[in-house]
């Protein structure tokens, strides 16, 4: 699997690599968009991807039935690395992607 880290949704949604994500792993507490609004603008423009939510205020967390749909999991901060790797493992076939353009 090859992961690129970017700093904000939006610098995720203006990179190269969103055609080529197999499965987003975000935060839902980040400075501007938050991972619900990234995942509403994704499903909007055809961008339907298998999305790890990550939290530390699950109670915060107010997602309805259609952003459910794209939801693999919602996993609270502190979490056991492990079960993501699980998760991620589930959501999707092991791609091989260059990584260079990262």
């Amino acid at each position: 699997m090859v992961a690129c880290a970017f700093e904000s949704a939006e610098d995720f949604l203006n990179s190269r690599r969103v055609d080529d994500t197999t499965c987003l792993i975000t935060d839902e507490q980040m400075p501007g968009m938050k991972g619900h609004e990234l995942q509403r603008h994704l499903r909007a423009h055809g961008k339907d991807m298998p999305i790890i939510f990550i939290t530390a205020f699950p109670e915060k967390c107010g997602y309805d039935r259609n952003e459910q749909a794209g939801m693999i999991a919602l996993l609270e901060k502190p979490f056991d690395g492990g079960m993501l790797v699980n998760y991620l493992r589930n959501a999707v076939a092991v791609e091989r992607h260059d990584a260079r353009d990262c």
